[in-house]
Formats: C-alpha cells, structure tokens, sequence
C-alpha cells in the first residue's frame, strides 16, 4: 500500500515541495527505511515515530515499510518529516484518507505528543504560494504560522488527537492568530539620559539611528563608547509590518522564535564577541545558515572593540554593507539571506588606549600605533558612514548635580525625533522599495537630494580639500539628508550639509 503526504523543505529562507511517498509491503522481511537524502535528524525520525506511534496505542506493522522524501536528489534534513512519515503509516494501519490541499510538518514526541518545530513561518509561506489551504503542525508552532492569512492553521496537540480528526470524529479547529504586539516595550540596557556628557557622539548616534547609516565611535577606554551603542535600541522605532515579516521569517529559519511565538516588532541588536568566526558572522556551513549579519537585519550589527576582530572576519563585511545581501555559495546549493543592517563599531585610537588623552600618557610607539590601524582596512572605513571621537569626560561632570546632568535628554524623547525622520522616510521612499536614507543608490540621491548652489560649491571644495571617494561623496549627502528630516526641512541646506562634513573626518586616521 503506497500512500503520499504533502510537506517541505528549507534552503535559506525558501521553500520547496517534498512528497513524502510511504509504502507498506507484505513481501520480505520487517524493516523501515528512508530514502531521498536524508540527513541524520531525519533517518532518526524512524525510531522516535515508531515509539510514538506504539505509545499512541496503535499496533506498528511488522512489514517492510520504505518511506521515499521527494526529489530524491535534493537533500532533507531537520526532524520535520516526523509528522508526514507518522500520519503516512497511520494511514495505511487504520485505512483512512489523507486530506487534499493539505500540508504536514512537526518534530514527533517518544509519547506521540508534537513538540515545537523551526521554520512555522516558512511552512505557511510556502502553503499559501503553492495553494495548499490546511497545514497542520504542533500546537505550540501554530501561532506563528497563522501570521500567514489565507490558510487554516490546524494545531495537533499528539498524534491520536490528529487521527481522530482525519479520521472525521472530532475536527481540530484552525487557530486565530494572536499578536501580543500592545504588550511590546522596547528595552534597552542603557537610557540616553544616563550618559553625562559627550553631547556631540549623541548627536551622531541619533543621527545614525535616524537614517540607518553606519557608525564608528573611537575613544579612550571608560569615554562611554559601549553605553553610546547599547542604548541604541531605546531609540530606535519598532518594526514596520513589511520589516516585521522580513525578520520574523529569518528568525524563523535561525529556529529562535519561542514557542507560542509571533510576529518580531523590535528590531535585532547582535553583539558578538570579537573572536567569531567568519563563517559565525556571514553565515555559512555544509548547509548554509543564517550569520549575525542576517540575524541582525532591519536592526543593529555593533561590534565592540573593532581592531580586534581578525581582519579576514572584518572584510567579509564589504559586500554585505555596500549590498544589503550575502551570498553564500556551497557544493550543492547556494543561498541569498538579507543583510540590511546599521553597523556600530567601536574602537580604541591605539593598543593601550590612551592616545589624545587629556590626562593620561599614551605608551605606544608609532609602529605599535599603525599596526594596530591597520587591522581595519580602508575600504572598510570609508563604507562607515559617520566617524565620531567619544573624548574622555571630565569626572566633575559625572556628578548628579553638575551642569552637563541637567541638560541631558532621555532616550523616548530623542526617540520622538527619529520617528519622525523614518516616517518622512517611509513616505518619501514608498515607491522606491527601501526604507532609510542610508540604503539609497545614486538614482535615489539624484531623484530627493537636490542641493542649492552654494551646497554644492561647499560640497565640491571639501570633496577636494580631503580627497573623498565616491562612496564618501554621496555618504555625505545621504548623512546630509538625514539631518535635514531631523528638522522636518524639505530641502537639503548648508548647515545640514556642514554638519554632515564633520562626521566624514576620519577620525581612526587622525594622530
């Protein structure tokens, strides 16, 4: 007896059909195989759906069972199948039909409960797209796959309760979505108004969170350069709902959305430590997963302590900043992930610190000085959008009754400022396919950055003086335009053109 259940399979945020073809034999010896390029979850599925099923009180068949995941050039992996396989057999065992239009995937528990399953999201995209109208799946993955509309989430709680409702005796009614975004609170480990001082770096960071341009901070140990980035998320706006899906389904794939889970509304800050790997930090494997430059797209990417990533890791950057994308290319597949992200570095001017300080010698030789620079390429800094120096701050001005505490801002209203700037943005490029200042090309700056004379004889004097690149010529404008949404102007100006050459001074180059 051959019987077919419809599921699928994953490669990078994609889907395919798999057909998982299961026939029972009475001729040969008792067995149970998987074919089709299985992976070792999968030929393992093969024991945990035989103890469930056991435990679900159904007497497995002592036949030859061979179970086919089709295309069998394609390879499978992950535990999803245990469902489709265990749903195949007890069909054939108690002699009922397998639903048209209808899709299965889950992990399957020794006791024949459903446990939770990556890739929710993805099943259901891959649903709706290829006309399918019921997916079943484990209860706690069902939410996030009813994010999807237009399809009849089922959630199966074990597999007699599955059985009984194909079976026509009890139906498992399709769940309703439930977003818990009013409960949503952005959090972030440091308030603005908790860094006294270092008005100017602050000024840029709102800059930076408002048009998504890239940041590099560079200053002495303990000038608050790490407290600057890890507030960051505290003014930044939540997700939009296009932005949201685009996340959510990365999330989905990297397999961290908690049970019951929904869509993702705050955006991603990753801070991985500075001896990652390339391939942890582009993505990649035998089968190629997501890297922190994926998990933290639409959101932040900081990197403390810049100089002392390997400058191999550093340059795998290149592409994935000036594209928005990386590619990861394998023997037998090759997979696009979305890297869309704000990069926040930060830096020491030298080895031991303290270069420029106002109070403490720097022990470094030049020597000493230049190799530590260069650690970080060129082409590197000049796709960095706005370079700032975090000068050491004055301990009287630290205390809760000095001048600089009393005029600092807190971060809901600095907030306030961004949210405005990335509204003009999303109107102002709501035909153009992107979402910030930051990711405009030279069809986008030409068609809503036009500058007046004087801008522009400005801009050309200063692209001369210091000897800007291309790349920084136009990061000039865009930084530019930016500062111009903050004050809610129309048009580019002088002063907002001004402003925006001081954040081009490369201050990693200045001794």
């Amino acid at each position: 007896m051959l019987i077919k259940v419809p599921s699928a399979s994953h490669f990078g945020l994609d889907s395919i059909g798999v057909e998982v073809e299961i026939n029972l034999a009475n001729r040969g010896l008792p067995g149970f195989d998987i074919v089709g390029l299985p992976d070792k979850a999968v030929d393992e599925s093969k024991e945990r759906v035989r103890t469930a099923i056991i435990n679900s009180g159904v007497e497995f068949p002592q036949k030859k069972i061979t179970v086919n995941l089709a295309p069998a050039d394609i390879p499978k992996e992950g535990s999803f199948y245990d469902l489709p396989i265990a749903v195949g057999i007890l069909a054939a065992i108690l002699q009922f039909e397998i639903p048209s239009r209808s899709l299965f995937f889950g992990e399957v528990s020794l006791d024949g409960s459903l446990r939770h399953t990556k890739g929710a999201l993805l099943f259901a995209l891959f649903a709706r797209k290829a006309g399918f109208e019921h997916l079943f799946l484990p209860l706690p993955s069902a939410n996030e796959a009813a994010i999807i509309r237009g399809i009849h989430v089922h959630p199966v709680e074990n597999l007699q309760e599955i059985v009984v409702h194909l079976k026509g005796e009890n139906e498992i009614s399709p769940i309703e979505y439930q977003d818990d975004f009013s409960e949503i609170i952005p959090q972030a480990e440091f308030n603005m108004e908790e860094i006294l001082g270092q008005e100017k770096a602050k000024r840029a960071v709102e800059i930076a969170a408002a048009g998504g341009h890239n940041i590099l901070l560079m200053g002495s140990p303990g000038a608050g350069k790490t407290m600057l980035a890890r507030a960051i998320p505290g003014i930044l706006p939540l997700l939009s709902e296009e932005e949201s899906l685009e996340v959510t389904k990365i999330c989905s794939a990297a397999g961290i959305i908690p049970p019951g889970g929904s869509l993702v509304r705050l955006r991603p800050f990753r801070a991985p430590h500075h001896t990652i790997s390339q391939i942890g930090l582009t993505g990649g494997g035998s089968r190629p997963q997501p890297g922190e430059i994926t998990l933290s797209h639409r959101g932040v990417l900081f990197l403390d302590e810049f100089n002392e990533f390997p400058r191999s890791v550093l340059e795998s950057l290149r592409q994935p900043l000036e594209d928005g994308e990386v590619t990861i290319s394998r023997s037998r597949e090759r997979v696009t992930y979305p890297s869309r992200f704000m990069l926040v570095a930060s830096a020491n001017p030298c080895p031991c610190g303290y270069l420029n300080h106002s109070k403490k010698p720097c022990i470094c030789s030049p020597r000493e000085i230049e190799r530590y620079r260069k650690r970080v390429s060129g082409p590197i800094l000049d796709r960095i959008d706005i370079h700032i120096e975090v000068p050491d701050v004055d301990i009287r001005d630290l205390a809760q009754d000095s001048r600089a505490a009393k005029f600092v801002e807190a971060s809901d209203v600095i907030k306030d400022r961004v949210m405005k700037a990335r509204h003009l943005q999303e109107k102002r490029f709501h035909s153009d396919r992107i979402h910030t200042n930051a990711e405009m090309k030279n069809v986008h700056i030409k068609k809503h950055c036009s500058l007046p004379l004087e801008a522009q004889q400005m801009l050309a004097k200063a692209a001369a003086a210091f000897h800007v690149s291309a790349r920084s010529y136009f990061k000039l404008i865009k930084i530019a335009r930016t500062i111009a949404d903050l004050e809610g102007a129309s048009s580019i100006g002088v002063p907002h053109l001004a402003e925006a050459l001081q954040y081009r001074s490369r201050v990693y180059d200045a001794v």
